[in-house]
């Protein structure tokens, strides 16, 4: 079913944004691959006078335009996008860095007149943001993380997590054990300061009003529209995307040529994987991915949540896009 059109959607408050104060207003939109964010964000901005700040840890990355399902060129010309394409595959981007280009970006945004709308499904970043985590400032150990990944490579991610676990247990208890540039970051950060990463971390709220909106859809609904964008990506060039990447030199096992996608590709061009089994598994480690962002989302606080399933009636998909609207009308309206 059709996504309603903007004729039938209601502006209340249209343009109305509040005006400059102690605590401007800073709008999350958040939710897993594929529910239908950009869609939504282009709407929300040009309504409210908004710009787009991402936090996808891909999209930071120039060069890896189709995998990443970034805004398109036509998409950026309706809104201000911004924390997109600001770095190459093979640059350490870190978490700390990610929030201080984030809050200098909202920061400018304010200064406009504008509204922020922080727009993505990497929690981690979502979180860095909107709690103010207090990030060790501790910058990359060359040498110790070329010791590290061989570690990574000959051993795997398990025995990374275990060395984690013998060295700093209070960290490896509540890290995402199943991600291993979280476990390696952790391990350098020990190994190069002798202290536990959670014990030089802690949060400080940033200075905004922030509302959190976070988009739904039924999970076999997620799933279909996955296999969909996949499908479509292969259409608009993935394969050739890929092989640019490589034939500028960038191979694993850097992280953004390692993540989701394009290892699938790369195994395939190196005969690892057969065609089909290359786009069979993209998809399954894609929905993989979506239940990795539920279980991440469901521990953050205060996010008003939306269904957007397409089952539905056109009213009612309507009902809910104006229920959005109004919220965000409301917020923006309130004094600090």
């Amino acid at each position: 079913m059709d996504q309603p059109t903007t004729e039938q959607i209601t502006h209340p408050g249209a343009t109305a944004v509040a005006p400059p104060d102690e605590n401007p207003p800073v709008i999350v939109l958040l939710g897993p691959t594929a529910v239908g964010k950009t869609a939504l964000s282009l709407r929300l901005c040009e309504t409210f006078q908004g710009e787009v700040v991402s936090a996808d840890s891909r999209q930071i990355y120039r060069g890896m335009d189709i995998c990443t399902a970034k805004a398109t060129p036509a998409e950026r010309q309706r809104v201000p996008h911004h924390l997109i394409d600001i770095c190459d595959p093979d640059t350490s981007f870190s978490l700390a860095e990610y929030q201080r280009h984030a809050y200098t970006t909202i920061d400018a945004i304010h200064a406009r007149g504008h509204v922020p709308f922080l727009v993505g499904g990497t929690a981690l970043y979502i979180r860095a943001v909107v709690e103010g985590l207090r990030l060790p400032e501790v910058p990359p150990n060359p040498a110790l993380r070329v010791e590290l990944e061989e570690f990574l490579a000959h051993h795997g991610r398990d025995a990374l997590l275990q060395w984690l676990q013998e060295v700093d247990p209070t960290t490896a208890a509540v890290i995402d054990g199943k991600n291993p540039r979280r476990v390696l970051r952790a391990l350098e950060i020990f190994l190069s300061t002798g202290q536990s990463k959670v014990a030089l971390e802690g949060s400080t709220p940033p200075p905004y009003r922030i509302l959190q909106i976070g988009l739904d859809r039924p999970r076999e609904e997620l799933y279909a529209r996955t296999d969909a964008r996949i499908d479509a990506m292969v259409e608009a060039g993935l394969v050739a995307e890929t092989q640019g990447l490589l034939a500028a030199g960038y191979y694993p096992p850097l992280p953004a040529i390692t993540s989701l996608g394009y290892r699938e590709i790369i195994d395939f061009l190196e005969g690892r994987l057969s065609w089909e089994a290359a786009i069979e598994k993209f998809k399954t480690e894609t929905h993989r991915y979506v239940r990795h962002q539920y279980t991440w989302f469901r521990k953050m606080q205060g996010i008003h949540w939306f269904d957007l399933a397409t089952a539905s009636s056109t009213a009612n998909q309507v009902e809910v896009h104006n229920a959005i609207h109004r919220l965000v009308a409301d917020f923006l309206n309130q004094s600090s």
